[in-house]
Protein backbone atom coordinates (compact mmCIF):
# COMPACT_ATOMS: atom_id res chain seq x y z
CA UNK A 1 0.00 0.00 0.00
CA UNK A 2 1.43 3.54 -1.22
CA UNK A 3 0.57 5.33 2.20
CA UNK A 4 1.36 8.95 0.29
CA UNK A 5 -0.78 8.19 -2.46
CA UNK A 6 -3.90 7.46 -0.07
CA UNK A 7 -3.75 10.20 1.72
CA UNK A 8 -3.56 12.36 -1.07
CA UNK A 9 -6.98 11.08 -2.10
CA UNK A 10 -8.66 12.70 0.66
CA UNK A 11 -10.46 15.87 -0.05
CA UNK A 12 -8.71 19.16 0.24
CA UNK A 13 -5.22 17.35 1.03
CA UNK A 14 -1.85 18.98 0.30
CA UNK A 15 1.69 17.35 0.49
CA UNK A 16 4.33 20.01 1.99
CA UNK A 17 7.84 19.73 3.22
CA UNK A 18 8.17 22.34 6.03
CA UNK A 19 10.56 20.11 7.80
CA UNK A 20 12.69 19.49 4.37
CA UNK A 21 13.01 17.19 1.98
CA UNK A 22 13.24 14.25 4.32
CA UNK A 23 10.37 14.24 5.85
CA UNK A 24 6.52 14.19 3.80
CA UNK A 25 4.35 16.26 5.42
CA UNK A 26 0.02 15.70 4.80
CA UNK A 27 -2.50 18.27 5.44
CA UNK A 28 -5.75 19.52 5.16
CA UNK A 29 -7.22 23.14 6.23
CA UNK A 30 -3.62 23.75 6.87
CA UNK A 31 -3.43 21.11 9.51
CA UNK A 32 -0.96 18.15 9.72
CA UNK A 33 -2.70 15.09 9.65
CA UNK A 34 0.03 12.48 8.71
CA UNK A 35 3.89 12.73 8.65
CA UNK A 36 6.59 10.45 6.58
CA UNK A 37 9.70 9.74 5.39
CA UNK A 38 9.83 11.22 2.03
CA UNK A 39 11.00 8.15 0.35
CA UNK A 40 9.39 5.85 -2.42
CA UNK A 41 7.52 3.55 0.11
CA UNK A 42 7.87 4.98 3.28
CA UNK A 43 8.74 2.53 6.34
CA UNK A 44 6.47 4.67 8.99
CA UNK A 45 3.83 6.91 9.13
CA UNK A 46 2.64 9.15 12.07
CA UNK A 47 -0.76 9.64 12.55
CA UNK A 48 -3.03 12.02 14.97
CA UNK A 49 -5.25 9.99 16.83
CA UNK A 50 -7.99 10.57 20.05
CA UNK A 51 -5.68 9.89 23.33
CA UNK A 52 -7.90 7.14 24.73
CA UNK A 53 -7.67 5.15 21.53
CA UNK A 54 -3.84 5.61 20.62
CA UNK A 55 -3.56 3.79 24.05
CA UNK A 56 -5.50 0.97 23.27
CA UNK A 57 -3.77 0.47 19.44
CA UNK A 58 -0.27 0.57 20.99
CA UNK A 59 -1.45 -2.13 23.50
CA UNK A 60 -2.84 -4.23 20.76
CA UNK A 61 -0.12 -4.06 18.24
CA UNK A 62 3.58 -3.74 18.49
CA UNK A 63 3.91 -2.06 15.36
CA UNK A 64 1.91 1.08 16.76
CA UNK A 65 4.51 3.69 18.87
CA UNK A 66 3.75 6.75 20.61
CA UNK A 67 4.60 9.24 18.46
CA UNK A 68 8.21 9.75 17.49
CA UNK A 69 9.16 13.78 18.09
CA UNK A 70 5.31 14.04 18.51
CA UNK A 71 3.20 14.63 20.94
CA UNK A 72 2.41 11.17 22.89
CA UNK A 73 -0.42 12.10 23.83
CA UNK A 74 -2.14 12.80 20.35
CA UNK A 75 -0.18 10.74 17.66
CA UNK A 76 0.88 7.62 16.99
CA UNK A 77 3.41 6.24 14.57
CA UNK A 78 3.12 2.94 12.86
CA UNK A 79 5.81 0.92 11.36
CA UNK A 80 4.61 -0.27 8.02
CA UNK A 81 6.89 -3.11 7.58
CA UNK A 82 4.01 -5.58 6.84
CA UNK A 83 2.95 -6.51 10.00
CA UNK A 84 -0.08 -4.12 10.21
CA UNK A 85 -3.29 -4.46 7.93
CA UNK A 86 -3.69 -2.61 4.84
CA UNK A 87 -6.98 -1.95 6.20
CA UNK A 88 -6.05 -0.81 9.80
CA UNK A 89 -3.65 1.32 8.16
CA UNK A 90 -6.18 3.22 5.68
CA UNK A 91 -8.61 3.60 8.90
CA UNK A 92 -6.27 4.90 11.14
CA UNK A 93 -5.26 7.59 7.92
CA UNK A 94 -9.01 7.91 7.73
CA UNK A 95 -9.36 8.83 12.05
CA UNK A 96 -6.89 11.36 11.56
CA UNK A 97 -7.91 12.79 8.82
CA UNK A 98 -11.25 13.62 10.04
CA UNK A 99 -9.60 14.57 13.57
CA UNK A 100 -8.61 17.88 11.80
CA UNK A 101 -10.50 18.22 8.96
CA UNK A 102 -14.05 19.16 10.45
Amino acid sequence: MNVAEYCLQKPGTRETYPFGADVTVMKVGGKIFAIMPAVDAPKSISLKCEPTRAIILRQEHPEITSGYHLNKVHWNTLALDGDLPDDLVRELIDHSYSLVHK
